[in-house]
């Protein structure tokens, strides 16, 4: 069996708890048809992960607006209240970082598709995120998963040999867009899931 020494974590969806609908379910009085087509419509998650990217928040806002002019009121929600649009931590993956970590057999690090200007939130809120070896924030790169260039920039700054990584994501193109450089990845779903598949590489004992 292959040697594992690096875990690579995606953050939102894997570690902590991020959804647009805790603003906009709110904002459309609870009306999920209304939520769910405002974002698949407007507030996209493409939209949305072009920031991630790199570009300005409120450059993004204004353009969108310009597109959308009848819903400027809801455009402006999403970045105007995006701290509401996070959850909290999941605990149970929390759990299997520290006991990664903790066991001081990996190197542990994290890949994230996040704004630059709003990942400095997430880090005053979230004690974990200090655990790591380092974490490549897309919005710093300006590039951003599934692109290879940001999994070319792990690699490299933490000198990550990819047969010896596994990649956790909860996206299933990112964990494509992984896997197609050689890195082992796992398609995260919940923790106990996760701590299951952890065991097929004889990655056991975790909290």
């Amino acid at each position: 069996m292959t040697k594992i020494d690096t875990i690579i974590f995606d953050l939102g969806g894997v570690l902590i708890d991020w959804n647009p609908e805790y603003v906009f379910l709110d904002a459309f009085n609870g009306n999920q048809e209304k939520t769910k087509w405002f974002l698949e419509n407007i507030c996209t998650s493409d939209w949305n992960e072009n920031q991630d990217a790199g570009y300005p928040l409120q450059q993004a806002t204004k353009d969108l607006v310009e597109k959308f002019p009848a819903y400027e009121r809801y455009i402006k929600l999403f970045y105007g209240k995006w701290e509401q649009m996070l959850g909290g931590e999941i605990k149970g993956t929390v759990e299997i970082l520290k006991g990664l970590i903790d066991s001081e057999k990996f190197k542990v690090v994290a890949l994230t598709n996040w704004s630059i200007e709003t990942f400095p939130i997430a880090l005053g809120r979230f004690d974990f995120l200090q655990w790591f070896e380092g974490i490549v924030v897309s919005g710093e790169e300006k590039t951003r998963k599934p692109f290879k260039k940001i999994y070319d920039i792990t690699l490299d700054r933490f000198n990550i040999n990819p047969e010896n990584a596994i990649f956790i994501d909860d996206n299933l193109r990112n964990i494509q867009a992984a896997q197609a450089l050689g890195i082992h990845a796992i398609h995260f779903k919940n923790p106990v899931q996760l701590k299951k598949h952890l065991r097929t590489y004889n990655i056991n004992n975790l909290s």
